[in-house]
């Protein structure tokens, strides 16, 4: 009965813990990045492998494939961590590790340290590079950005916007993480995003706390 008492007492400090430390790491994050400032260095924590707060269940993940659109969603693996299905229990870091059309964008994010800014946010809207999209941008302007954390982080967090948008919540102007404001124009399955019209290739791809919009540029602020 004591052993019973005390797991059960453990089990809700945990419960009551875990949002609350969440809410914290999220908070101050997302503060630094607004303001177009840099991140803290990646800690040890930062290796993709964070967790949310809550997580899809394994019924809500079977059906991931089903609402996603776009051409591009072809080349999504079929199974495992980077398929549809995998990525839709992760958060959105450490999803997008899984994922080889995104593996530029995740050396970026890693190396700006947003790890637990992103895996830690409640709700939130990801528009994704894919590989080619950075590989448009010529490679000493690129290795350029990448050694300067804060321009890295401003660009980033300008593919970041609050709340999961559904495809009809997409079309608009909404308000980055960076402080920005970018302009998504189309509709039904048709959309691009921001002053370079990125397109959506692969749209509506759900993880545990994002939905995400894997487009073919990078948003520049």
């Amino acid at each position: 009965m004591k052993s019973t008492m005390k797991t059960r007492t453990g089990l809700v400090a945990l419960a009551i813990a875990l949002p609350l430390s969440l809410a914290a790491c999220g908070s101050s994050s997302d503060n630094t990045a607004a303001a177009g400032g840099s991140t803290p260095a990646a800690t040890s924590s930062d290796a993709m492998t964070s967790t949310p707060s809550d997580t899809m269940t394994s019924s809500e993940s079977m059906d991931a494939a089903a609402a996603v659109f776009g051409e591009g969603c072809a080349a999504v693996p079929k199974d495992g961590a980077g398929s549809f299905n995998g990525m839709a229990t992760a958060p959105v870091a450490t999803a997008a590790s899984a994922n080889p059309l995104l593996s530029t964008l995740v050396t970026a994010v890693k190396t700006a340290g947003l790890v637990d800014t992103l895996n830690s946010a409640p709700e939130i809207t990801v528009f994704a590079p894919v590989n080619d999209a950075f590989a448009k941008i010529p490679a000493a302007d690129l290795k350029k950005v990448l050694a300067d954390k804060p321009t890295l982080t401003k660009i980033l967090t300008n593919h970041v916007v609050a709340g999961k948008l559904s495809p009809d919540q997409l079309a608009g102007d909404h308000k980055t993480l960076a402080g920005t404001t970018i302009t998504v124009k189309g509709s039904g399955e048709n959309f691009t995003v921001g002053k370079a019209d990125a397109k959506v290739i692969c749209g509506n791809v759900p993880t545990a706390n994002a939905t995400v919009y894997i487009i073919d540029g990078v948003l520049m602020p």
